[in-house]
């Protein structure tokens, strides 16, 4: 019943995603969430962000920010790292997942999620047919809404534990 909200890995850090093996199994495009999954919530881009778009571009990958935010937030990061982006996505609506997908030239076979949140970020991939990978969020201090959804956040990740360990 649950499943449809289990990301398909789930890590401690989007920056220890090995993007190169990825690639390897025919990955070209990535839709990222920006807030707590890249940096803390409203914080510019910084230098491991910048560091890691550069790498990914070197790999091969297109890439695109996917955020429920407004565009002065989503476009001082994302001018950052040179990267474009969908701001007020709606998430988790499919929709935008596929209008990114469009903008990158891949489809749900060649393209990953990254985010920080499940009913938001995973459900939206898991609903667009996109792999997806929940990421542990890199800050405490979150917006009272997003607090408010990590409790059942946390029925799902112990739903998500058991069904791991079965398969």
């Amino acid at each position: 019943m649950l499943q449809c909200f289990y990301p398909k890995e789930y890590l401690d850090s989007a920056y220890l995603i090995d993007f190169e093996e990825k690639y390897g199994q025919g990955y070209r495009g990535i839709i990222f969430d920006i807030d707590n999954t890249l940096v803390p919530h409203g914080l510019p881009a910084d230098e491991r962000a910048e560091s890691l778009f550069k790498r990914l571009k070197a790999i091969g990958y297109k890439v695109t920010m996917l955020s429920n935010n407004k565009e002065a937030r989503v476009k001082m990061f994302c001018d950052a790292v040179d990267a474009p982006y969908i701001y007020k996505a709606g998430k988790p609506n499919p929709a935008k997942y596929r209008l990114a997908m469009k903008n990158m030239g891949t489809d749900e076979h060649s393209t990953l999620f990254v985010g920080d949140q499940i009913f938001t970020d995973v459900w939206g991939a898991n609903k667009a047919g996109i792999y997806s990978i929940l990421v542990k969020p890199i800050h405490p201090k979150e917006e009272i809404q997003i607090v408010l959804k990590r409790y059942p956040e946390k029925i799902v990740l112990a739903g998500y534990r058991r069904y791991m360990r079965k398969k």
